[in-house]
């Protein structure tokens, strides 16, 4: 196979890039389990709270060499190294090489690998690897997403939403001030409305779960780009529904500016209640919007107009860095 086959060939044909990505993956995950809790140094990056150790810088090493060793004209955007031109005819890579920075730095061990190929704009495969645990999950578009039990089937594992609601994550990008009203007023709305909304501060760690079947939905406002196509991916794989916050649909890609990359996801049965749950917040609601606009008390989890619950089966409808 040459280093850079052509970029739209059946699913199979990108098997060979996907095998390369689980291991480098798992090598970086071999690298970031040695030196963790203690033996790393970490300093502050940007000025939004966001950090990057040195676990960090050597792992990114470590995975873009094996790419560019295996796929030398590919392009590589890599979170600490920025943009590696390539001319591999629209192939880009994107290397998370440890999400969950600032948990780690705590010594929180919830941190994940992720890489993922993009052709133009469009994630063809998808890594996520689990350092503390050994578990890559992968995925090829068109060809399934596979997990060390096989493959990952997250509606196969769904479980009836209790009355509390559903269990749901959270992202969003780190371009977001904290005091955002518009994210404040989404994320309130969620906690209002879910059972839990868990704030992993590492949005691949959500997507997998998602994946397995772990949790029932997830809801990002201008998501990072580099962590996105794997996690994405992944989940379309396994059988979620994704879509922009208006209920378009959303192909999990990189490209333009962070306002596009605002999402809801979910198994495809509870996609409709999800929507509801956004869909005042869709592009073109923000300036009605503010922090102190989200339904409380009775309200926030009143039943529909036709009197079932928000959380009810519909029929007839189904949808086709650390984070605050």
């Amino acid at each position: 196979m040459s280093p850079n086959p052509d970029p739209r060939p059946s699913p199979a044909g990108y098997d060979a890039e996907r095998r390369t990505a689980v291991g480098a993956a798992e090598e970086a995950g071999a690298l970031l389990r040695s030196r963790f809790p203690d033996g790393f140094a970490a300093r502050p990056k940007g000025q939004l709270g966001d950090v990057v150790t040195d676990l960090d810088v050597a792992a990114e090493r470590l995975v873009v060499g094996r790419l560019r060793d295996r796929f030398p004209h590919d392009r590589i955007l890599a979170e600490e190294s920025g943009e590696l031109a390539g001319d591999g005819g629209g192939r880009t890579w994107l290397v998370d090489p440890l999400d969950g920075s600032n948990n780690v730095v705590i010594g929180l061990a919830v941190y994940v690998v992720g890489i993922a190929l993009c052709v133009d704009d469009t994630p063809v495969v998808g890594v996520v690897h689990d350092p503390m645990t050994g578990r890559t999950w992968s995925a090829l578009r068109g060809g399934g997403a596979h997990g060390p039990g096989g493959r990952l089937a997250a509606a196969a594992h769904g479980r009836p939403v209790p009355a509390a609601g559903p269990l749901l994550a959270w992202t969003q990008g780190h371009a977001v001030p904290r005091d955002d009203p518009f994210a404040c007023s989404l994320r309130h709305t969620l906690e209002l409305r879910s059972r839990r909304l868990l704030q992993l501060w590492a949005p691949l760690v959500a997507w997998a779960m998602l994946a397995r079947g772990d949790i029932d939905g997830f809801v990002g406002y201008r998501a990072e780009a580099i962590d996105l196509p794997a996690g994405a991916l992944l989940a379309l794989e396994a059988g979620i529904a994704l879509r922009h916050l208006d209920g378009a649909e959303f192909g999990g890609g990189y490209g333009g500016p962070d306002t596009g990359r605002s999402f809801v996801a979910g198994r495809p049965e509870l996609l409709p209640h999800l929507l509801d749950l956004v869909s005042s917040f869709a592009p073109g609601t923000e300036d009605t919007r503010t922090a102190g606009t989200a339904p409380t008390g009775p309200t926030a989890r009143r039943p529909s107009a036709a009197g079932t619950s928000p959380l009810a089966p519909t029929s007839g409808r189904r949808p086709g860095r650390p984070s605050a």
